[in-house]
């Protein structure tokens, strides 16, 4: 409480009570009411970590990606099952069957 006190009394010794009134709406002004004020600062640092957060997940979904392609150029009978999979691909002569 001394410490305040001091900075207190050597504020007003060294400005008048106009000065410090300008310099305390100058710091409110600023930290509080303009658009970029610390709130929206906090608002913004969170929504970075979230974005940074999901650049690493689409990078390492484009590595796995990558990885399935290379799997699925290498070898014609991957090709044929993702295709039957995923696209309800068939031969002519057989019937495909979807169990949910």
């Amino acid at each position: 409480m001394k410490f305040f006190r001091s900075i207190f009394n050597y504020l007003i010794t060294r400005y008048t009570k106009v000065q410090l009134l300008i310099i305390l709406v100058i710091i409110l002004f600023a930290f509080f009411i303009t658009d970029s004020n610390i709130f929206a600062r906090f608002g913004y640092d969170a929504k970075i970590m979230e974005l940074n957060g999901q650049i690493d997940h689409y990078r390492n979904q484009t590595e796995e990606d990558k990885q399935k392609l290379k799997l699925l150029e290498s070898d014609k009978d991957r090709i044929e099952k993702f295709a039957r999979e995923n696209y309800l691909m068939k031969k002519e002569n057989e019937d495909v069957f979807i169990v949910e």
